[in-house]
């Protein structure tokens, strides 16, 4: 099982917006077939480890992260595939978060005869792979990180306006790996204007899609020589409550940028509106690398899932800007982070914990 939930992660920017699956079949205590899902290559983790295993599924153990699939997709069901394959038994790590499956997987195979285990608690690294995923599949929004580096005195910068180096290399490095997981990036037009950003993923490693690279602005500020506007291949974004019409916009348009207009909020831009339009676009999984003013209107939002704090062991003292900008009134009923873990990365240790429980907090929830 471990083995399959491995393989998983080797589906990290190939599987979205599918699931990441990993399978291994087992037989006579020795791996005959292994497995995972890469979207492009259409089939699903089950499929190409049984292919690969052959006229040796016969009679075997299928060991898989995620419930197998029972209703005909861009693929047929994954259920009716093992059972022609033979497998006699089949290891579940976690029962599958869209609700067109949820344990009819499981009850097909059943069913059919073959003998079914599954956890009696979802694994907790197998539903971490598939955290993204899970909160889409049931609210057609993504699941949102917000990342960040501060001081020991919670610090993001010197001064507004400032760029202020604070993490380590070994940080940055782990940021990297960050993005690679992520479908898109998401910042503010004040980042973009004090760190003239490129936002992009440098872990060399492939991936489906391009990373996104979304900013949010609300009255196109955008610069055209800014390093975004000038790497623009399809893949940036700029959100904003102005017309695409007006002259900036065209502009941006002819640099590659796409302009998406989105209602006005207390005139800014609606996040919540920017992240349905994410959702839509099957953006499972959201990078949020922002300022205060960004960082702070997501939380009051409640867009935020998890949240990524990378500690330096440093203290800047007064004057500097702190990682939120947010009201002071929204602390009583601010949320305790829920499945905390402490890190270290060089000389700077990382915190990281859940606002949201996808598995609890959206389940059932009707998708708008």
């Amino acid at each position: 099982m471990y083995e399959a939930e491995g393989l998983a992660r080797e589906g990290m920017a190939l599987a979205h917006p599918n699931p990441r699956v990993g399978a291994v079949v087992v037989k006579q205590g020795l791996a005959v077939g292994r497995g995972f899902h890469d979207y492009d290559r259409r089939d699903h983790a089950e499929i190409v480890a049984l292919k690969q295993a052959g006229d040796s599924a016969r009679g075997a153990a299928l060991y898989v992260s995620l419930e197998p699939c029972c209703h005909t997709g861009r693929t047929g069901p994954c259920t009716e595939a093992i059972v022609a394959a033979g497998i006699r038994q089949v290891f579940v790590s976690m029962i599958d978060p869209n609700p067109s499956v949820a344990g009819r997987g499981l009850a097909a195979l059943k069913r059919a005869g073959l003998e079914v285990h599954v956890r009696e608690a979802d694994d907790d690294y197998a539903r971490e792979t598939n955290e993204d995923f899970a909160k889409w599949i049931q609210t057609e929004r993504p699941f949102i990180t917000l990342k960040t580096a501060l001081t020991l005195d919670g610090q993001i910068a010197m001064r507004p306006g400032h760029s202020t180096s604070i993490s380590s290399q070994p940080s940055r490095d782990f940021v990297q790996r960050l993005r690679h997981e992520s479908d898109a990036l998401l910042t503010g037009i004040g980042t973009v204007l004090v760190d003239d950003p490129l936002l992009t993923d440098r872990t060399g490693q492939p991936r489906r899609r391009k990373l996104l690279r979304a900013i949010v602005d609300s009255h196109l500020r955008l610069p055209l020589g800014s390093r975004l506007a000038r790497s623009a291949k399809g893949d940036v974004i700029v959100f904003t409550i102005e017309s695409p019409q007006a002259r900036k916009g065209r502009a941006l348009k002819r640099a590659g940028v796409e302009v998406f207009r989105v209602r006005a909020r207390r005139g800014r831009v609606d996040l919540r509106e920017v992240a349905r339009e994410l959702g839509r676009r099957e953006m499972l999984n959201v990078l949020l690398e922002a300022g205060a003013a960004l960082n702070g209107g997501a939380l009051e939002a409640d867009l935020v899932d998890k949240l990524i704090l990378f500690y330096s062991p440093r203290i800047m003292g007064t004057g500097g800007v702190p990682m939120a900008q947010i009201s002071s009134r929204w602390f009583p009923k601010s949320p305790v982070l829920g499945h905390m873990m402490v890190d270290r990365y060089g000389p700077d240790f990382v915190v990281q914990g859940y606002i949201h429980d996808v598995y609890r907090d959206y389940r059932g929830r009707r998708k708008n």
